[in-house]
């Protein structure tokens, strides 16, 4: 999803710092002339202004933007957090609120899905009526929703809750990236802000596990989302003296149209592929929920071609450079990200661990994530990102194939998972920054920020879709092993079985078939059918993410030569 975003270029005003690669803000080696920045008059009076400034000025104010760095980067780490923790306490969910899989998908689904939705939406409101407000107003927001989530004692109020939730999450993470960039004008300065918020992100991600988990084991599962009140409070407090109020006075309408189709969208594909097992994928119904997505696709696409403030200008595709970065925005998520929700559920039904001893070994397969960007940073700089992404892509592949391998030895354990998990994990952490800098980067610099939304929006649409995806699959591979294995129990009888398996209730499942004795080795078929259906969900991961590291490296295309730095580079370096 949106992992540690790195050292990004965002705006107009940003040249490149000085410093070694990993403080690198401006645009990836061999990027060729479409990413190149345009320089103007106002480029240079920006970069005259911050050189000209008072030193007495500067003091002043730094002691001020390190306070909104650190309210920014505790709101990140809350939204990092509450993407990663929660998938770690999916089973002890499961037997506290009865939740079957798919409420436990759509506990998921559910704040991706929201804050897909808003994400767009939220950029023209914070550029219209000050982002600053707004950011205020998503804390606020984050921090109630988590509260009602940690009080829940049903799976429907859950759900209901954490749609709020990633809706204000949503908010916080757009408002974040707008701030850094008005208070952080200063290529230096920037690039370190950018490179805090980026470690922070990703330490809510990557530890995440580890802490629900810790949560879970020490105190109860609600905690894992009434901590985020907690840190709120303390967020809010930082940001209301220390964030300086900005806004963009060309920002006069809201693109309704293109926000109501596109979360239509988003919604029903996903509602389909999760329904679509029970309703019959051929059923009326599913095919009327499909139709009502591909209709609302379609009326997007019209909505923002005739809009005079499109979200989405169709006419950056045309770039190469961003149009394979954004492959691999889609990459990530779908397969590396989406699969961190069923991982825990195999360590704990599978091999049989903890909630703490999960959460230690899925740190294997998320604290690459955490050390190998800059090295992916480096490799772009030095090779250029149309070969480092797609290669990135490919060893998450390799990963996912070698934890299938892993999943199916003799003596399974976490020691055979964890090459497949490191290597993925660094295929991760090789593609992200190299991804982040050329999609904003690659474009006009005028709209960096919307390519920045695409970005965003293309990793949480592809995140929620994978979600969905990759349950159905689980549960298929579940089913296709337990036909094979008792053909004496019709599809009625299975189905709820496969079902109970897939979400990690071992003991639910052996005790709810419908004929006990005939599962024959009761938790050992249980547990086979649960690692045939993983091998299902790896092996799709593996081949997708190689399918579309092949259309990245395609979509590059050549490699241009490097060019040299601008005027207004050489200016503000």
């Amino acid at each position: 999803m949106l992992p540690h975003q790195g050292n990004r270029r965002t705006g107009r005003e940003a040249g490149p710092p000085r410093g070694g690669a990993s403080e690198q803000v401006g645009i990836p080696s061999g990027a060729g002339n479409a990413a190149r920045p345009r320089c103007s008059s106002a480029d240079f009076a920006i970069v005259r202004l911050d050189t000209e400034r008072p030193n007495n000025m500067t003091h002043a104010s730094s002691g001020r933007s390190a306070i909104a760095l650190a309210a920014i980067c505790l709101s990140a780490l809350m939204f990092g957090l509450e993407i990663s923790s929660v998938p770690a306490i999916l089973p002890t969910l499961e037997h506290v609120l009865h939740a079957d899989f798919k409420q436990l998908q759509w506990i998921m689904n559910a704040y991706t899905i929201a804050c897909t939705t808003v994400l767009m939406a939220t950029g023209t409101l914070a550029d219209r009526y000050g982002r600053k407000r707004v950011f205020l107003i998503g804390i606020v927001a984050f921090g109630v929703t988590s509260l009602v989530c940690g009080l829940a004692r049903d799976a429907t109020l859950l759900i209901a809750a954490r749609f709020l939730q990633g809706m204000s999450g949503g908010v916080m993470l757009i408002c974040q990236v707008a701030i850094l960039s008005h208070q952080f004008r200063e290529g230096r300065e920037r690039g370190m802000a950018f490179g805090w918020w980026g470690i922070i992100f990703g330490i809510g991600l990557g530890f995440g596990p580890i802490v629900g988990g810790a949560i879970v084991a020490l105190s109860n599962w609600q905690w894992v989302f009434l901590v985020h009140g907690v840190l709120a409070l303390l967020t809010l407090g930082l940001a209301i003296g220390s964030v300086t109020e900005s806004r963009d006075p060309e920002a006069k309408s809201l693109d309704v149209a293109g926000i109501a189709t596109l979360s239509a969208a988003v919604f029903c594909l996903a509602y389909f592929i999760t329904q679509g097992p029970d309703l019959g994928f051929t059923s009326p119904a599913a095919q009327a929920i499909l139709g009502i997505a591909v209709a609302s696709f379609v009326a997007f696409v019209i909505a923002e071609k005739i809009s005079r403030r499109p979200m989405f200008d169709f006419s950056v595709f045309r770039i190469r450079s961003f149009s394979g970065a954004l492959l691999g925005s889609v990459g990530m998520n779908f397969s590396f990200w989406p699969f961190m929700i069923y991982l825990p559920i195999y360590f704990q039904a599978g091999l049989g661990y903890d909630s703490v001893a999960t959460g230690l070994a899925l740190l294997a397969y998320t604290l690459p994530t955490l050390v190998v960007p800059p090295l992916g940073e480096q490799l772009a700089l030095r090779y250029r990102p149309g070969l480092v992404i797609p290669a990135g892509l490919v060893t998450i592949g390799l990963g996912f194939f070698l934890m299938w391998i892993g999943s199916h030895a003799d003596q399974a354990s976490w020691l055979t998972m964890l090459p497949g998990c490191l290597i993925a994990g660094t295929g991760l952490g090789l593609t992200n920054t190299p991804v982040t800098n050329t999609t904003t980067a690659s474009v006009p610099t005028e709209r960096a920020g919307m390519a920045s939304g695409i970005d965003m929006s293309a990793r949480m649409i592809s995140l929620s879709v994978n979600i969905a995806l990759m349950g159905v699959i689980l549960v298929e591979g579940t089913l296709s092993h337990l036909r094979s294995a008792l053909p004496s129990l019709d599809a009625a009888q299975l189905r709820p079985l496969a079902e109970r398996i897939a979400a990690g209730n071992i003991t639910a499942a052996t005790q709810g078939a419908a004929d006990p004795s005939s599962l024959g080795a009761g938790a050992g078929l249980v547990h086979q059918a649960l690692v045939h259906g993983f091998g299902w969900v790896l092996l799709f991961g593996g081949i997708g993410i190689w399918v579309l590291a092949a259309l990245s490296f395609i979509v590059f295309g050549a490699a241009a030569p490097a060019s040299s730095p601008t005027p207004c580079q050489r200016a503000s370096s």
